[in-house]
């Protein structure tokens, strides 16, 4: 028999366990920490709260699934909480009083995460809410979960009824059955009305792919049964997954995204009419999403899925309410997102090289001419032209430094065209990537670097989905994300480029970096604090990202970067490490003021600070965001303005305290690092004065574990 994933230690009746999701999350993983189903409470509530700042698990009819998955993890279990005083968990229709803590191992088997997605789906059955809700006891929870998860554990449940006679006290309001995982549907011969009914195929996926994904699924399939319409779906996540037939897609009317994250093998369904939106929406409105999909399987001019393509294609394709579309902006700037988050790594990894080539072999070791035909001195040289066990005396850390720089020179180069390829290919996916890299190679030919990655990429990106969504022949489709959108956008963007934009990009580059060299005094502290309030103003978001491009921009070429670039990337990279430090302390000198989990996570904000992430504080700002977000913009205008005060300079892209070598004087960094974690430490403990959160009590801990 299955191991259940619910027991009497983990199920309590008729509680207050607090006035927020903290509270509640933090009792429930303490009760499962009671019951063996993870070394580390603490640690799974963290995690679940991080789940919850992505996206809310309150669901309608006053149910929350907050979940996670996590090594300290050692068994998939369930706590359960019915509440006296209900809490708020982002549900659209008010409070939940039914809440579910659904903790998955790291690794964990497949068995589990069916089970834990079977919950998921019964949870959509009005009739088995009630049923909890009515539960004198945790035996009869357990027993409910138990038949819900595990069916063949009770005699009581066959395939053609429902799991509960109890559930049956109203059959003529009890819903259908949902059909089996397989998502191929049941098309009846004998019944020729049902051959003309639109038949509409699915995918539902969730970042966790737990919860959300099968409920999701559940409530489209009741949602089709109510409204007389074939629908399969194919749940993509943790469970396995079963992809669709051919044959089926082949035969679908419209198909159905309901995703926070890609779709996989989305080619599939080239040509298809079809309706998109988040996976919380097939769970609110399922009704609404299928009557969509069928007028959509009518409309000649609707939305249809473009074969190797993210986006869909037609006349009428606006946002549907409550769906996930965007406009031109908001795509835009995931676009933009897209590429900066691909080149991080390249820009990190690249300038820290950089920064430890400079460490052992010097700062002169820049303005080298790593070229076997150029100027080379004797480090270079020996680089170039010698092996490790062929070194003059004393000539190893020379050696080592020039071969770092000229690695990290290499890799920097590549920022600019993974910057434009990665943009490109967030707008017009895999046939918009060499295009993309193109522009950016261009850009850095004339001299326009970033700023020509970012119009390049977005030229290109453009270009080719216009390509992708011309009508062409059947038998040349397979050449199209190849061979056609490649090469004609890689013309297109490759010549507009050289011949139009090129020179404009390059002296709009040239003048900012012109004037970025002249800034002084007063000028460059106030620019300070703009990048400052920047760099805390999102915490890892656009704007944030916006103030590290800018930044980085002006260091990639370490030979040209003067005092100002670098001083610059020493104000952002001093900002940005300020959210976390002034948390983790704000958590030491007013404990109090926080739950038990952010008290937690001030224990790692320590080292994340440290080490120049941002996103340490995003559990903090996630729960608080109109205290927590102010207070360390303040902490981080002050650093900024302190280290363009100073004339502090910085030659590598990240790294923290680790890359004090790469500093002209580490010390006034540190200074400014002290100021501006204090002032946010001291401000955002002022603001939690102000209406703070009652914290969980040691007897509500208690009586959610018995």
């Amino acid at each position: 028999m299955t191991e259940r994933i619910i027991t009497a230690q983990t199920v309590s009746l008729d509680v207050d366990a607090g006035a927020d999701p903290a509270a509640v999350i933090t009792a429930l993983s303490d009760a499962l920490g009671a019951a063996g189903r993870t070394t580390d409470p603490a640690d799974l509530a963290r995690a679940a709260l991080e789940r919850e700042a992505k996206s809310a698990t309150g669901l309608p009819g006053g149910i929350a699934i907050p979940h996670a998955r996590t090594a300290s993890v050692t068994a998939a279990g369930l706590a359960m909480a019915r509440l006296s005083r209900k809490v708020d968990f982002g549900a659209p229709d008010g409070p939940a009083d039914l809440v579910f803590l659904i903790a998955a191992p790291e690794g964990g088997a497949a068995e589990h995460m069916k089970l834990l997605s079977s919950l998921a789906r019964a949870l959509v059955r009005p009739e088995f809410v009630a049923a909890l809700r009515e539960a004198e006891t945790a035996e009869r929870v357990i027993e409910l979960v138990t038949e819900a998860t595990d069916p063949g554990a009770s005699k009581k449940t066959t395939p053609d009824k429902a799991p509960d006679e109890a559930l049956q006290k109203t059959p003529e309001k009890t819903p259908a059955r949902a059909p089996e995982e397989s998502p191929t549907p049941t098309v009846s011969a004998a019944a020729p009305e049902e051959a003309t009914r639109p038949r509409l195929l699915a995918i539902t996926a969730c970042p966790t792919g737990i919860a959300h994904t099968y409920m999701a699924a559940d409530a489209l399939k009741y949602a089709a049964e109510r409204a007389g319409v074939e629908l399969a779906v194919e749940t993509q996540g943790s469970s396995a997954t079963t992809p669709f037939d051919p044959a089926q897609i082949d035969a679908a009317d419209a198909i159905i995204f309901a995703t926070d994250i890609g779709v996989k093998d989305r080619g599939r369904f080239h040509g298809k009419p079809v309706i998109s939106s988040g996976v919380k929406r097939a769970i609110n409105e399922p009704d609404a999403m299928i009557a969509e999909a069928v007028a959509a399987a009518r409309n000649p001019n609707a939305a249809r899925v473009v074969e190797g393509c993210g986006e869909v294609s037609g006349v009428d394709a606006p946002a549907t309410a409550g769906g996930t579309g965007t406009g031109l902006a908001a795509r835009t700037r995931q676009a933009l997102m897209t590429g900066v988050s691909y080149m991080i790594p390249f820009v990190a990894a690249g300038g820290l090289l950089i920064a430890l080539g400079f460490l052992l072999a010097g700062y002169e070791i820049a303005n080298t001419t790593l070229d076997a035909g150029g100027s080379l001195d004797d480090a270079a040289y020996i680089a170039l032209n010698n092996s490790l066990w062929d070194l003059p005396s004393g000539g190893l850390l020379q050696y080592l430094g020039a071969v770092s720089f000229a690695i990290g020179s290499g890799v920097m180069g590549l920022a600019v065209p993974v910057l434009a390829g990665y943009i490109s290919f967030a707008i017009a996916d895999r046939p918009g990537i060499a295009p993309g890299f193109v522009a950016g190679i261009v850009s850095l030919a004339v001299g326009a670097s970033f700023i020509g990655a970012l119009i390049g990429g977005l030229i290109a990106g453009a270009v080719c989905l216009w390509i992708s969504r011309l009508p062409v022949p059947q038998w040349s489709r397979g050449l199209m994300p190849v061979v056609v959108i490649p090469l004609f956008g890689s013309i297109v963007v490759g010549g507009l480029l050289y011949m139009v934009l090129g020179k404009p990009l390059a002296w709009l580059t040239e003048q900012m970096n012109s004037g970025l060299e002249s800034m002084s005094g007063g000028s460059a502290i106030v620019l300070g604090i703009v990048l400052g309030l920047m760099m805390c103003f999102d915490l890892g978001g656009p704007v944030n990202k916006t103030a590290y491009l800018f930044a980085i921009a002006g260091i990639a070429d370490a030979a040209t970067a003067g005092p100002a670039q670098l001083q610059i990337m020493a104000a952002v990279m001093c900002a940005g490490m300020v959210p976390p430090l002034a948390l983790a302390l704000a958590t030491v000198l007013r404990p109090g003021l926080f739950t038990e989990p952010e008290r937690e996570n001030g224990k790692a904000a320590w080292l994340l600070g440290a080490s120049f992430i941002s996103e340490g504080a995003i559990p903090f700002a996630a729960v608080d965001p109109f205290r927590v977000i102010p207070s360390m913009m303040a902490g981080g205008a002050l650093s900024g303005a302190l280290i363009m005060a100073f004339g502090v300079e910085l030659r590598a892209p990240h790294g923290g305290i680790f890359v004090f070598f790469a500093m002209n004087n580490w010390v006034l960094f540190l200074v400014a690092l002290a100021a501006g974690t204090l002032l946010s430490a001291i401000v955002v403990i002022a603001a939690k004065q102000f209406g703070r959160t009652r914290e969980l009590t040691r007897a509500d801990v208690q009586a959610l574990a018995v």
